[in-house]
């Protein structure tokens, strides 16, 4: 299995769904349905114990689905997420130590970052591409737009308050990429395994580019 870019990741799907799941069996079925509806990629946040388990049943069951982890907070995490077989690795900030020895691994490891100090510091560390977050609480739309004169090489992934009739004013913007979306599969629609829910809300996002 080739490894991934960043740019790769990105350009997966408009929307990246961003997902909290506390039961492993409610893996395949929510990537099958993801897959069936247009979108490719899923970002499993490391916030439950059934995370790891849950992207380890993606790997198994729908290898169709590039599965990513989110939350990863350290390199404790980042390696438990390759372990676990995910294809990327995102943060929702990042440290010096976390970028400089996530160069190295074996996945793309994407930051989060909220201003240009730290935009500047991970262009610096080699980075180009960032998670950002929370988006909507730092300014949104206005502050991405603000971001591309002085940091042209930037291209993100804002995450965070972002709804479905937000999500096309992002990807209107020439550094956005694509957003990440909790709304496609939150978490009491996947505990109530509500598929045609997520199915609907799925396919709409799919459509977005």
């Amino acid at each position: 299995m080739s490894k991934l870019a960043a740019d790769d990741v990105f350009k997966l799907s408009p929307v990246m769904p961003v997902v909290v799941i506390d039961d492993a069996a409610q893996a395949e079925p929510l990537a099958r349905v993801l897959l069936a509806s247009g979108i490719r990629t899923i970002e499993v946040t490391l916030r439950t114990d059934a995370a790891l388990d849950a992207i380890r049943e993606i790997v198994k069951t729908a290898p169709e689905m590039i599965v990513g982890a989110g939350t990863v907070l350290n390199l404790t995490d980042l390696e438990a997420a390759i372990e676990a077989g995910a294809r990327y690795a995102l943060s929702p900030g990042a440290t010096p130590k976390l970028m400089k020895a996530a160069r190295n691994a074996k996945i793309p490891f994407i930051p989060g970052v909220a201003t240009s100090s730290e935009i500047m510091r991970g262009l610096d560390l080699g980075y180009t591409h960032f998670k950002f977050f929370p988006a909507e609480q730092m300014g949104g739309v206005a502050a991405l737009k603000a971001q591309h004169g002085p940091l042209p090489n930037a291209k993100f992934c804002p995450t965070g308050g972002i709804s479905a009739d937000k999500a096309p004013s992002y990807l209107a913007l020439p550094n956005v990429l694509c957003v990440g979306g909790s709304w496609i599969a939150p978490a009491d629609k996947i505990k109530a395994q509500d598929w045609a829910a997520i199915e609907s809300a799925a396919k709409q996002a799919a459509a977005m580019r």
